[in-house]
């Protein structure tokens, strides 16, 4: 039978346009807010955008859901991908409107893009270059390429080897982790075209 993806509707804001891109890329995709699906998931997708104080309310307010995930994650060994906002929730907490807690997945936390050359813009958004660490050579799923990026926040990671990929803005921005079967990606597959299709593609071939 084929392997199901749990797609976590929590009112991320990109769901249909991620669901249509893993489809795409070959998966057999479960949009649900149902914890119970989630335990039962071969592989666990959690997209984003918005701010990470809205995003990590609305995960929190489905009763069990995060206990499912991290059941599912970290007991069951399912491989998860975190997207955008989705990446950014891994961290122990984000700074915007306020101090939020993550899950805490990855060590850190996210702060405001502050480039110290004023002509630089913030929000980062469009293509820009996913630039892979030595340490992530040779990665199952990240690739270097070209991905599209949007967003005004950015995670700090607090282990180096936490980092698989960076971009840049104006200062060196962390474009992707990877933790055990836990990858994060700060760009957004669903608008990256040939190269995000085939991120995803990697990401439904991998077996970590």
């Amino acid at each position: 039978m084929p392997e199901v993806v749990a797609l976590v509707d929590y009112g991320a804001g990109n769901l249909h346009s991620v669901h249509n891109a893993l489809r795409a890329a070959g998966a057999e995709v479960t949009v649900t807010a149902d914890p119970y699906v989630v335990r039962a998931a071969d592989r666990i997708v959690l997209p984003g955008v918005g701010s990470f104080k809205a995003c990590a309310e609305g995960l929190r307010a489905i009763p069990h859901m995060v206990e499912a995930m991290t059941e599912r994650v970290h007991v069951g060994g399912a491989p998860f991908l975190g997207i955008c906002v989705g990446m950014q929730l891994l961290a122990d907490r984000g700074l915007e409107h306020g101090e939020t807690p993550g899950l805490g997945w990855v060590p850190g936390e996210v702060r405001l893009i502050q480039p110290s050359d004023a002509a630089i813009k913030v929000p980062h958004m469009g293509w820009n270059d996913v630039a892979l660490l030595p340490h992530a050579r040779g990665s199952a799923v990240i690739e270097e390429g070209e991905a599209y990026f949007l967003h005004s926040y950015h995670f700090a990671a607090d282990n180096p080897h936490d980092v698989a990929a960076m971009t840049d803005h104006g200062e060196g921005l962390v474009a992707a982790v990877a933790r055990d079967n836990i990858i994060g990606v700060q760009f957004h597959p669903e608008k990256s075209q040939a190269y995000g299709l085939a991120t995803l593609r990697r990401f439904l071939e991998w077996y970590p």
